[in-house]
């Protein structure tokens, strides 16, 4: 009987560390890397842009 009610709170552990901390960090090294990855465009576009106007 202990096996079971142990067996049956690990799977709930199991499931609230899925849940609650891997599944919101990764959307947030996804959100960081989108951020991340709008600002090196805005960069290149910049750097473009000045380095096509000043021929």
């Amino acid at each position: 009987m202990a096996r079971i009610v142990l067996s049956i709170l690990g799977v709930v552990l199991a499931l609230y560390v899925v849940f609650g901390l891997l599944i919101p960090a990764i959307f947030g090294i996804f959100k960081l890397l989108f951020v991340v990855a709008l600002i090196a465009f805005v960069v290149m576009a910049a750097v473009t842009l000045v380095g096509k106007l000043s021929k």
